[in-house]
């Protein structure tokens, strides 16, 4: 964990679902379970189309009109069924390292999720990287997820960076357009199954396969090459 990064370094915000952690199709199939159990099926490719993004817009994109009546037990139960298979969590190649690479070379380094506290518990003990990160976000402290820009503004805050010195890393294009949102460069990653041009699309700066490939082209990453003050 850094102490005092030079003003030459950039502050690096972290996604952890499909980023750092193998989770995101753990997402797509609790919620392909708790839309049968409320006799609501959707289709599979749908589900994962809408991870990443606030779990109010999924619903929506989901279950339309009946969102408002019948999400909040499906979001029960997709809760349930993702915590009971939290055992099948792992970090995504190359996590550990890249972050723990970040801190020793004097980057802020903050997770910037919006996953619930249980999810996130699950997330960091899966992780194992406290000595690698400055600080951690979670659902308590915004209203509204990605693709709003709200938690990648909390995170600069707890990281008292401003949006030109931070860059974001991202799985998703809700993480690509909520960085753009907070006027944040943003670099993704094809670990979450999403494509490589509908990132860049959205807004990426940069793509890499994952977070192994982003370490070890580290040097001509858009981290690296942010502009000093």
């Amino acid at each position: 964990m850094t102490s005092d990064s030079s003003p030459d370094l950039v502050t690096v915000l972290f996604d952890i679902d499909g980023t750092l952690v193998d989770s995101n199709y753990l997402h797509v199939e609790a919620w392909d379970r708790a839309f049968v159990a409320i006799g609501h099926p959707v289709d599979v490719w749908r589900i994962h189309r809408s991870i990443g993004m606030d779990s109010a817009q999924l619903l929506e994109n989901a279950l339309g009109d009946e969102a408002e009546t019948l999400g909040d037990e499906a979001k029960e139960h997709h809760n349930r069924i993702y915590l009971d298979m939290t055992e099948r969590l792992r970090p995504i190649h190359g996590a550990r390292e890249v972050l723990a690479a970040l801190s020793e070379r004097g980057h802020r380094v903050v997770l910037a999720t919006s996953a619930p506290q249980q999810e996130l518990d699950a997330l960091l003990d899966v992780l194992d990287v406290d000595d690698s990160v400055d600080a951690v976000t979670s659902s308590e402290d915004v209203e509204a997820a990605k693709p709003a820009p709200d938690i990648i503004e909390t995170a600069l805050a707890r990281a008292s960076t401003p949006a030109d010195r931070a860059v974001m890393v991202g799985d998703s294009t809700w993480d690509v357009i909520a960085a753009g949102r907070a006027g944040v460069t943003s670099v993704g990653l094809l670990s979450g199954g999403y494509g490589r041009e509908e990132l860049l699309a959205a807004g990426a700066a940069a793509v890499y396969e994952d977070a192994a490939e982003l370490l070890s082209k580290l040097a001509e990453s858009p981290i690296s090459l942010r502009p000093a003050r």
